[in-house]
């Protein structure tokens, strides 16, 4: 067991045996100790980096179990996340004694004020929800000492911005607050600074740790036979796959044209209605659908389980832009895949993103629905 876990408590100890980790990720070494200090952190991570773990662990660590309040608060844009991030937290908090519970917009508002008599210690949810809780004075944020914003550029966004700042100035001036994200703009850490008491910043480019055992490949074909390589791998391998497409336009199109191959398929984007989405994302969790299709944002902190591959259907802008999609697949140590679909004319702006990434592509061909090397 490394130094990282040998200081927290036994319980998380305990979960990081199970989990089978065996060291901590760069974004985890380097954020978690100013957490731990009560800094204010603004920490920029690619996706499958363990920035959840980053930031849950230093706080379930300084819960203080005896006290009946919410000591923690984690806002996420999406209901998705909230559910997401809390399964990690009652994960990484069994045998704690620790209450923890999600506020979403939508929800019965009535179920979720029944939570709240259950005195949680920590809380995930929705920013619109929790400012309602916060208005309505059911929820009390006197004893918060940590607001962590998880995505948080797409929190810190003219449709959210004010909403977040009443949360933050309905706690006690000494809170800490906490941004992570897997992009961190500008303007974005601008906004999160001016809300914060000096700053850390954090910033980990790529995490060749994290990335897991990922095999980077990529195939030449035109435009016009993209669809058929991906049909032919779903159709002859066992894989959960996550496909990326620039355009929104044409993730229904791609979509379409799939299922009429008779391929189990779920479209995502950021048009996509919210129960479609639910059940898009349900069904791929669920294994009714290998593929799902979806453009960055639409994706954005959609944690998959043991998904096997990821697909680019089109280049990515950039290597930020790759290892982003790329830590989609083997997380934890995990083996994973990526498979890049190229025009000829695109195979050098691949190659220039890989390079960039600090990844190895090699090529391939696809033969009887297998791809294999190239003779050369």
């Amino acid at each position: 067991m490394t130094d990282y876990i040998k200081s927290m408590q036994p319980f998380i100890q305990q979960a990081w045996e199970k989990a089978g980790f065996t060291e901590p990720t760069a974004i985890q070494e380097e954020a978690t100790p100013l957490i731990l200090q009560k800094k204010d952190v603004i920490a920029e991570s690619p996706t499958g980096t363990g920035k959840t773990i980053a930031y849950l662990l230093p706080i379930l660590q300084q819960i203080d179990t005896e006290k009946k309040d919410v000591q923690a608060v984690i806002l996420a844009s999406s209901q998705e996340l909230v559910m997401q991030i809390l399964e990690q937290i009652q994960e990484w908090s069994q045998g704690s004694g620790m209450k923890s519970a999600s506020f979403i917009g939508g929800a019965n508002t009535k179920r979720q004020l029944e939570k709240l008599k259950k005195k949680p210690h920590i809380i995930a949810g929705t920013p619109g929800r929790l400012a309602e809780l916060v208005k309505m004075k059911k929820l009390k944020m006197h004893e918060v000492k940590t607001i962590v914003l998880d995505e948080g550029d797409q929190l810190l966004i003219p449709e959210h911005e004010q909403t977040i700042e009443q949360i933050i100035k309905s706690t006690l001036k000494d809170r800490q607050l906490v941004l992570f994200s897997a992009t961190v703009p500008e303007q974005v850490e601008k906004k999160a600074a001016s809300l914060m008491k000096e700053p850390e910043k954090v910033k980990v480019s790529h995490d060749k740790k994290a990335l897991g055992k990922v095999e980077h490949l990529y195939v030449v074909c035109e435009e016009r036979e993209k669809i058929e390589v991906v049909n032919s791998i779903v159709k002859n391998q066992q894989i959960k796959a996550l496909a990326f497409v620039n355009d929104i336009g044409e993730v229904n199109v791609i979509g379409e044209k799939l299922s009429f191959k008779k391929v189990d398929v779920g479209v995502l984007h950021s048009e996509t209605k919210k129960q479609e989405r639910e059940h898009a994302i349900k069904r791929f969790r669920s294994g009714d659908t290998s593929l799902l299709v979806a453009t960055d944002l639409a994706s954005r902190g959609l944690d998959i389980q043991e998904l096997t591959h990821v697909i680019q259907m089109d280049v990515p802008r950039d290597g930020k832009q790759y290892i982003h999609r790329a830590g989609r697949t083997g997380r934890s140590g995990a083996e994973g895949t990526v498979i890049s679909l190229v025009e000829p004319r695109e195979e050098r702006s691949l190659k220039r993103a890989a390079k960039e990434a600090g990844v190895k592509l090699d090529e391939r061909e696809l033969k009887r629905g297998r791809l294999v090397e190239i003779k050369k």
